[in-house]
């Protein structure tokens, strides 16, 4: 009955008649024939509506990759150090925060002089926190004899590492174990371009711009911290934004209320506010390429 070789009499529906087998073979394969054969119809209708968009897509991909995610550390590293060995002309990197890691900066350290002995230049960026750090200031002196460069600036939005105008790193999360390797020209010197815009911006490592103060008696780093207390960030936000922490942050605080004589954080933003600091705020001195003493 399941396979149709029986079919119930009509004239005495308690007994079976056999079914040919043949028969009954061919009702069952007609439904799937038929089936299989609409399926192919929609195969090729499906290919020829793809097509132009098949012709168009090839056309539009480069010959690697243009955005390539890398999960883990190991692999970022191994991206990292093959970007850098490949690398011929110059490295731009943008590395947010205070204090570094010793650890950290020995795989950097490992990875950046076989670099600078090819004669490749390095610019890198941190915030003017890392003056304060015995371990980046060690190892910016480890490096400082070739073709590089160290600036500094109040805030950094994240990491960023381009190697020549071929290839661009970025992380996609807080705890930077996933990354995207960027080799899309258009995206490349996109970034370059920011690197450059924060570059003019910034001021040589070795100068004491950042921390000497104003006419009006506040620091750079007082300056920034006042323009984001108006914003309306609080104490935690600021020192992450800036690299430092928290007490550090809070300290410099109490040096703005007491320049503009404040008695509590509502009166120091309108204070700030009123005083006027923020309109004409302190600029780093113009640096040309390579004048840095690093």
């Amino acid at each position: 009955m399941e396979f149709a070789l029986l079919h119930p009499d009509p004239d005495d529906p308690d007994w079976l008649l056999p079914v040919p087998p043949s028969v009954a073979l061919a009702q069952r394969l007609h439904p799937l024939e038929r089936e299989i054969t609409d399926r192919r119809r929609l195969s090729i209708e499906l290919s020829d509506a793809f097509e132009p968009f098949m012709a168009v897509s090839a056309q539009a991909t480069a010959s690697t990759h243009a955005i390539t995610v890398l999960e883990g550390y190991e692999r970022i590293n191994a991206a990292l150090n093959l970007a850098t060995s490949q690398c011929h002309s110059e490295m731009l990197t943008v590395q947010p925060g205070g204090r570094r890691l010793e650890e950290a900066l020995a795989k950097g350290l490992d990875r950046d002089r076989p670099l600078i002995d090819r004669g490749v230049s390095l610019r890198t960026l941190y915030q003017h926190t890392a003056r304060h750090s015995p371990e980046t200031l060690a190892y910016v002196d480890q490096i400082a004899k070739g073709k590089v460069e160290i600036r500094t600036i109040d805030e950094l939005v994240e990491r960023l590492i381009i190697c020549d105008t071929t290839v661009a790193f970025i992380p996609i999360r807080d705890d930077r174990q996933v990354a995207l390797e960027l080799r899309h020209p258009g995206v490349v010197r996109y970034l370059i371009k920011i690197f450059e815009f924060m570059w003019a911006r910034s001021v040589p490592l070795q100068a004491g711009a950042p921390y000497e103060a104003a006419r009006d008696g506040l620091t750079e780093i007082q300056h920034s911290i006042a323009k984001l207390l108006i914003e309306g960030h609080v104490d935690e936000a600021i020192a992450r934004r800036l690299g430092m922490n928290v007490r550090t942050c809070r300290a410099h605080i109490a040096k703005i209320a007491a320049a503009l004589g404040s008695g509590s954080r509502a009166q120091l933003g309108y204070l700030i506010a009123q005083s006027g600091i923020l309109d004409s705020e302190p600029r780093p001195p113009h640096v040309e390429h390579g004048e840095s003493e690093t």
